[in-house]
């Protein structure tokens, strides 16, 4: 007759009760043992996350959950990795390296498993629950680190993007956004919400778009720029751009660009006289305090 899961479960779940204390401690010596399973992480923390993880696991294998739910079911565990992962992730360590760093708590928690039954069955049965289990956890490991390094790309390009757009103040009442590189539309959307937002702040009423270091302007650059003025046209400023080089120009023309409704200069001085102009004019002014 074989043995039930559930008692499985209850003599596993007994083991690792009674030596908790010894199961984390093998953990730990086994990951530090391997510095690429650590990733740079202290002793300290990676015996504060073997104590999470083996008291999660104890409370995940108590309830009624399937042994194959129990670690995206349980709330306790699932955290307990998700924890783990994300830290390691923000830590620079691979995601083969976090699901083997989990997968190395099997030979902890087996050793004490065998330690406490001399049935082969019985022990047979336990390791196949033990495989189970963590497997699944060094799945989840996975795929949360892969997800968690996601983010973090995604936040360090929205960083660099707002890096790379920075909103100026060059005069009272005057915002310029000095654009290097190529515009596309995650760019674009950004330089637009910077802009936008310090124009509010500054009270600005003329706004420079300088290109000078953008390589190229094609057609989508040209409907990302005109999207963008006339946003800021939305919010009351006046806008220039500046910046266009004789092959710009060409190229501008020789694309059917019709730039004829956009205020523009060559250089990123002769747009802030402009601006200055703009600012001075006492009719513009009239219609601002309206």
């Amino acid at each position: 007759m074989g043995i039930s899961e559930t008692a499985v479960r209850r003599r596993v779940g007994k083991a690792l009760r009674a030596n908790a204390d010894t199961v984390a401690d093998r953990w730990v010596e086994l990951q530090l043992a391997q510095d690429e399973l650590r990733a740079g992480i202290g002793e300290r923390e990676l015996r504060e996350e073997a104590d999470a993880l083996v008291t999660a696991l104890v409370a995940g294998l108590d309830t009624a959950l399937p042994v194959a739910q129990v670690v995206n079911a349980h709330e306790e565990l699932r955290r307990s990795v998700i924890d783990l992962s994300l830290r390691r992730a923000r830590g620079g360590a691979t995601p083969t390296a976090t699901s083997l760093a989990v997968l190395a708590l099997k030979e902890a928690v087996l050793e004490s498993v065998q330690g406490a039954s001399d049935d082969a069955a019985e022990l047979f049965a336990a390791v196949l629950l033990v495989n189970r289990l963590l497997d699944a956890a060094g799945a989840l490991s996975f795929d949360t680190y892969v997800e968690g390094r996601e983010e973090i790309i995604r936040r360090q390009s929205r960083q660099l993007l707002e890096l790379s757009t920075p909103v100026v103040r060059l005069w009272r009442h005057v915002l310029a956004v000095p654009l290097i590189g190529t515009l596309d539309t995650a760019r674009t959307q950004v330089v637009m919400e910077n802009l936008l937002q310090a124009i509010q702040e500054h009270e600005a009423q003329v706004a420079i778009i300088d290109i000078t270091g953008v390589p190229t302007v094609d057609t989508a650059v040209a409907q990302h720029l005109m999207q963008t003025v006339n946003a800021v046209r939305l919010m009351g400023a006046d806008c220039v751009i500046s910046g266009i080089r004789p092959p710009i120009a060409q190229t501008i023309a020789q694309l059917g660009i019709d730039l004829s409704k956009i205020l523009t200069r060559a250089s990123l001085a002769d747009a802030l006289s402009e601006a200055i102009k703009l600012t001075s004019d006492p009719v513009r002014q009239a219609v601002v305090r309206r």
